[in-house]
């Protein structure tokens, strides 16, 4: 199982989430608002805040699904500008589901 972590452009948010639900079997999203800044803003040295508002994606899935969701994220939140985002991948080890109390590795 994986983790793939996404931050990406608040506006891009609707359509990234309307390809993502296109995918069968796709196991679900968690969003957080977040502000950070990449290496555009540290090059500059700005002297007002750096930090630009961003949306946290993360989504947890088998193996076999982490093309397909990379793929997705990396084409519908690109528009071609600087800060558009960044997606990960990380390694998942365990997952425990709480209103069953399954445990097991590849709980996604």
């Amino acid at each position: 199982m994986k983790e793939i972590r996404a931050y990406i452009q608040p506006h891009k948010l609707h359509q990234v989430t309307m390809m993502l639900m296109e995918i069968p079997g796709f196991p679900g999203m968690t969003v957080m608002d977040c502000d950070g800044f990449g290496r555009e803003c540290t090059e500059h040295r700005q002297e007002y805040k750096p930090f630009l508002p961003k949306k946290r994606l993360e989504i947890f899935v088998p193996d076999d699904m982490v093309e397909i969701v990379f793929n997705t994220l990396m084409k519908v939140a690109h528009s071609g500008k600087h800060g558009d985002g960044k997606v990960y991948v990380l390694q998942a080890l365990e997952g425990g589901r709480i209103s069953t109390g399954e445990r097991n590795s590849e709980l996604a």
